[in-house]
């Protein structure tokens, strides 16, 4: 396995208005590395993601992508660097008016100038490594949920990227095509040698599958290591979010005044009393 750095956070912090998301992140992903980012929801998983596509800008630190700080680059330069880049949103985001195949053509179609035989060849080829080269003519509304998944994985590796984000790539499926996308997820990060970033609740299938895990946790990196290293943690909060537990460092209940005197809190008005 690689471990040239492909991505690097370093005291990266951010905020929407007045809400702290992030307070001085430390992370490195290396080059053929599968890395699962882990926490509640609202924890800045996602905007960590979006910091990488330089989508929003640190309020503080630094994130640098193949030694490109991202936001530093013009508008060009982004541009460029995107086009490395692989997403694969939480539902597969296809265009529904565009086959199977034009979907996964139409990164080529706009960004290369490849002939459109070549360019078959290759959209078969990308269909084939996620099982669907039979159902390039199908559209979208005739795919079921992981079959429209596994087309998105092949549009979203249609440009041969260096680096590939999923952000909750396992939501809605059953456990067969959850198996499926988790075991391409593994398989295409070596093929081509790229990175890949999972975003994810799933902790059971993440885990068989991943390199390495960071927890996020009220804005910091709570807790991180590899799969081993996670499942014998005693840390609670990795326990409780490992195992699913109710209670526990992420309480059950919202911070609030005692139970006592909200019951005791005095009737709002118009309310019924006795005479």
């Amino acid at each position: 396995m690689a471990t040239e750095p492909l991505i690097e956070f370093k005291d990266v912090s951010f905020a929407y208005g007045a809400k702290q998301i992030l307070k001085g992140v430390n992370m490195t992903m290396s080059r053929g590395q599968v890395v699962a980012i882990m926490g509640g929801s609202g924890s800045g998983k996602t905007t960590l993601l979006r910091l990488i596509g330089g989508e929003v800008q640190p309020s503080a630190g630094t994130v640098s992508v193949a030694g490109q700080v991202v936001h530093q680059l013009n508008r060009k330069q982004l541009f460029r660097l995107r086009r490395k880049m692989g997403m694969l949103f939480q539902f597969g985001a296809l265009f529904t008016d565009l086959s199977a195949f034009d979907n996964v053509a139409f990164q080529m179609r706009e960004h290369t100038n490849l002939p459109e035989t070549m360019i078959r060849d290759l959209v078969l080829m990308k269909l084939h490594a996620v099982g669907l080269r039979g159902a390039h003519h199908l559209m979208p509304a005739e795919l079921s949920g992981g079959m429209a998944r596994r087309v998105a994985l092949a549009r979203s590796i249609a440009l041969d990227p260096m680096l590939m984000m999923y952000d909750e790539p396992f939501t809605g499926l059953d456990p067969i095509s959850l198996g499926v996308i988790g075991s391409l997820i593994r398989h295409l990060t070596d093929a081509l040698g790229m990175t890949s970033i999972l975003v994810t609740h799933d902790v059971q299938e993440s885990l068989q599958i991943v390199d390495y895990v960071y927890f996020l946790a009220d804005g910091v990196i709570a807790a991180q290591g590899t799969p081993e290293e996670v499942r014998q943690s005693k840390m609670p909060f990795v326990h409780q979010f490992i195992h699913g537990e109710v209670d526990g460092p992420v309480p059950f209940h919202y911070q609030a005044q005692s139970y006592a005197k909200d019951l005791n809190m005095v009737a709002p008005a118009g309310a019924a009393t006795e005479s």
